[in-house]
């Protein structure tokens, strides 16, 4: 497993989602909050709803602008905490397509495709 990773959301009537060849993902959709995150993380991106970038690792990396932390399991997901924002997001089992395991935290840097 890599130890960053980078997957490139986009909106999908009204809903976030994202394709990764690699993992087999296509179309995988962030829901009960996480979507929420994604509204905050890309108010500053033009035109993000077309598609950003995302880059995210268990471990801090230069650049990263937010720290989600692990909470709880349900429903063979994971709920995540954004701190400074009071929001919490639940990630879906896809996220063991990237870490082996369930991360205590995940730095991320939301960007515009190009950069």
């Amino acid at each position: 497993m890599n130890a960053v990773s980078v997957i490139f959301p986009y909106r999908l009537e009204g809903v976030w989602v994202f394709d990764d060849a690699a993992t087999g993902l296509v179309r995988e959709p962030f829901i009960s909050g996480a979507d929420k995150i994604l509204d905050v993380l890309t108010e500053c991106i033009p035109d993000a709803s077309n598609g950003f970038q995302i880059i995210f690792s268990a471990k801090p990396f230069p650049g990263y602008t937010t720290r989600l932390v692990w909470t709880r399991t349900e429903y063979e997901g994971n709920w995540y905490r954004w701190p400074e924002r009071d929001m919490e997001g639940w990630l879906c089992p896809a996220l063991l397509k990237y870490f082996e395991t369930p991360p205590k935290e995940i730095f991320v840097r939301a960007s515009p495709k190009s950069l």
